[in-house]
Formats: C-alpha cells, sequence, structure tokens
C-alpha cells in the first residue's frame, strides 16, 4: 500500500487549495470500519494517478476546522478539489469503479 500524505487544518491550505494538480482528500478515522475498506483502493488511484492528481489523508478527529469547513459529516468522505474548489464528494465505501465514474470527468487525461 501507498504511503499517502497526511494533512493537518494548519497545512491544508497550501497543500490542497493552492496545488497546481487536482487533489483528492480522503477524509477518514482511525476508528472507521469503511475507511480501512476504502484504503486499498484509495491508495490504487494514488498509484494510477501519479502526477495527475495529488492524493492525501485526513483524519477528521484530529482535524476538526478542515472537516467542519467543508461540512464532512460523514466518513469515508472523498473530496475531489480543482484549483482550490470541490468539484467532487463522495461519501461511504463505494467500489472503484464507482469512485471512477463520478470523479473522472474532473481528472486530466
Amino acid at each position: 500500500m501507498a504511503n499517502l500524505p497526511q494533512i493537518t487544518d494548519e497545512n491544508f491550505d497550501a497543500e490542497v487549495l493552492e496545488s497546481d494538480i487536482p487533489v483528492l482528500v480522503d477524509f477518514g478515522a482511525a476508528w472507521c470500519h469503511p475507511c480501512k475498506q476504502l484504503d486499498p483502493i484509495v491508495d490504487e488511484l494514488a498509484q494510477e494517478w501519479n502526477g495527475k492528481v495529488k492524493v492525501v489523508k485526513l483524519d477528521i478527529d484530529a482535524n476538526v476546522d478542515t472537516t467542519m469547513r467543508f461540512g464532512v459529516m460523514g466518513v469515508p468522505t472523498l473530496l475531489l478539489f480543482v484549483k482550490g474548489e470541490p468539484v467532487g464528494r463522495l461519501t461511504g465505501f463505494m467500489p472503484k469503479n464507482r469512485i471512477l465514474s463520478k470523479l473522472e470527468e474532473h481528472i486530466p487525461a
């Protein structure tokens, strides 16, 4: 599995909103079983999108400000940001093909 960067309230703007490439943020928590189920899929996406999309994780319990700022009410939540704007949101576990079908239109070829 890939070792995805963990982001925090402190570096969220710099790492996500100011990124030159799209960023997929995986909002999750250590106690969340569906988050653990989603981890291998997110790792695969990070490898497949290497260089095109930055994939990062955010612990909702340790980063409440960012979690509230983007209205994350359940985990796992995947939020895709392009040019600092959220363009795609998926909540709950879902298979890779469903994630791709919802986010691919925003991913550079």
